[in-house]
């Protein structure tokens, strides 16, 4: 079998390679492989500061482009908020729930893009207060899997924003909140013990990244998307019945 390790970092690599290419996040890619052979809470402090590194650098490019406003009154007080409140739940939730949680998550996301790019999807604007809260639990799924995109996006729906701003507003969200968890995960200890893992798989982004600029114009972006998200649904059911079965055995 597999080191877990090894495995991860293949995630990690096939991840950074996926991002370059689509701008789909890096993150619920490599957690939800590695979570199938690794527990969430030990690979959470490799991925954030990685992402970190990744997304500091893009959001000083693009800061141009940042719609403060929206960020400062809507999107970073509840994705905060969110955020803190997930990582003080993650330990009372255990590895199997943790999984099991993420693997909702997970299909759920997949099974929604995959519909929408069959063009069976619209975004439909939220009421103000339908946004908050979708906003606030984008940031508890931040603080328990560090993927807060799919219910964040969500609760974007209909928000009318050229793709620059949406993108750069995006990364700076990102920046922020995994820039908060690292620390929370340097606070904690668990960063420093992961130290080792972080600097062997720092080489991974950039040649991920590499290698995705290259295939970015060689690829058909949709039929590419949904091979991604159809292996991103699979996953997040492997991912559900692994921990139900675990949280059903006796």
């Amino acid at each position: 079998m597999i080191d877990p390790w090894v495995w991860l970092g293949c995630a990690i690599l096939l991840a950074y390679t996926i991002e370059a290419i689509t701008g789909f996040g890096s993150i619920v890619i490599a957690l939800s492989l590695g979570a199938l052979l690794l527990p969430i809470s030990e690979m959470l402090p490799v991925l954030v500061p990685l992402n970190v590194l990744m997304s500091g650098f893009l959001t000083w490019k693009h800061r141009r482009h940042i719609d403060w406003h929206r960020l400062k009154t809507l999107i970073l007080p509840l994705m905060l908020t969110g955020t803190v409140t997930g990582y003080l739940l993650a330990p009372w939730l255990g590895a199997n729930s943790l999984r099991l949680l993420f693997g909702a998550l997970v299909v759920w996301f997949a099974g929604r893009e995959l519909w929408r790019l069959s063009g069976g999807h619209e975004a439909i604007p939220h009421s103000l207060n339908a946004s908050r809260g979708i906003t606030l639990a984008a940031g508890i799924t931040h603080g328990l899997f560090a993927s807060g995109g799919p219910l964040l996006v969500h609760a974007l729906a209909g928000i009318r924003l050229n793709k620059g701003r949406t993108r750069a507003t995006l990364l700076t969200v990102w920046f922020t909140l995994n820039l908060t968890l690292s620390l929370l995960y340097l606070f904690d200890g668990r960063l420093t013990a992961s130290a080792g893992h972080l600097v062997w798989y720092l080489p991974l982004l950039v040649v991920g990244v590499l290698v995705g600029e290259y295939l970015h114009q060689r690829l058909n972006e949709i039929h590419f998307r949904r091979a991604v998200y159809g292996v991103l649904l699979v996953t997040g059911l492997l991912l559900v019945l692994r921990a139900g079965v675990f949280l059903l055995a006796p």
